[in-house]
């Protein structure tokens, strides 16, 4: 199933994506895309698909989890990518965390915060989880996917590296979470490890990646974390980036307002968010 919540932001609904590309309205059968529904994704297969309401296909996408109590990210965690920024490739998965606040749907705006000079792309497999994880050993890791999506882990560098600390300083920001379009269970995605990603800005292709390149799995990463935290339904992964970050080129590329991002995953969608300044209009 490709799941996913449409409508105006803070009144979005649940729903799905059909055969025919056509979205479904699923608020008669599910409350929300939330950690109630992601425990128990059988609930969703009860109703015949062509019986759901048919939606607008001009309705707003949103974020396709409700809830998400936070997202867990992977620094590094591609080999090539960790080429580029010419450090070693990490022994142990490198986490830290991205506000829960910086989540928006995957065509919404992305603003600069003030004082933003280095903003930066990174398109990113997201993990959704679908039951408590604790302790959890490696062999059992998949149990507790509920599925995958895409991330923008949109990052100000300026913040991040420059202004003492650890990297959470540049990757919270308001709107630097784009998610989705769609949770995407795994019966849809025969492998994880061999899905092309890619990220275009302004037309022109700054990534083109796959993650075969990934160092530390998807079940290895489940299994890692859970060691340190515990994962509640519907939080999120993002395990880590492909070269081709606006920070490795020669000179470095900077986001600008206006700049356009396009950027997708191989069977998990694509998102489209335009680059604002901060203003207080812009956030309301």
């Amino acid at each position: 199933m490709k799941l996913l919540r449409f409508g105006p932001k803070g009144s979005e609904r649940p729903g799905l994506l059909d055969g025919e590309g056509c979205i479904r309205d699923l608020s008669g059968v599910v409350s929300d895309i939330d950690a109630r529904t992601l425990a128990d994704l059988q609930r969703l297969r009860v109703p015949p698909v062509d019986s759901l309401p048919i939606v607008s296909p001009d309705v707003r996408i949103g974020a396709p989890v409700a809830g998400v109590g936070k997202i867990v990210c992977v620094g590094l965690n591609y080999s090539d990518h960790a080429r580029e920024t010419g450090q070693a490739i990490p022994r142990e998965p490198i986490l830290f965390l991205k506000a829960s606040s910086s989540i928006v749907g995957p065509n919404d705006d992305v603003i600069l915060p003030p004082g933003a000079k280095k903003g930066d792309w990174e398109v990113e497999l997201g993990i959704v989880i679908a039951r408590e994880a604790r302790y959890v050993p490696l062999a059992n890791a998949m149990e507790y996917v509920a599925g995958a999506c895409v991330v923008n882990d949109v990052s100000e560098r300026s913040y991040q590296l420059e202004r003492g600390g650890q990297w959470d300083k540049g990757k919270g920001c308001d709107t630097f979470c784009p998610l989705g379009p769609y949770l995407v269970t795994l019966d849809e995605i025969p492998r994880l490890d061999d899905l092309r990603m890619w990220c275009t800005v302004n037309g022109r292709t700054v990534q083109d990646g796959n993650t075969r390149t990934m160092i530390f799995d998807v079940p290895y990463l489940v299994h890692y974390i859970s060691q340190f935290m515990s994962l509640q339904p519907g939080d999120v992964i993002s395990t880590g980036t492909p070269p081709g970050v606006g920070m490795g080129m020669k000179p470095p590329q900077w986001l600008e307002e206006q700049d356009l991002m396009e950027l997708g995953i191989e069977g998990l969608g694509t998102q489209r968010q335009r680059v604002v300044r901060y203003t207080a209009e812009a956030c309301s």
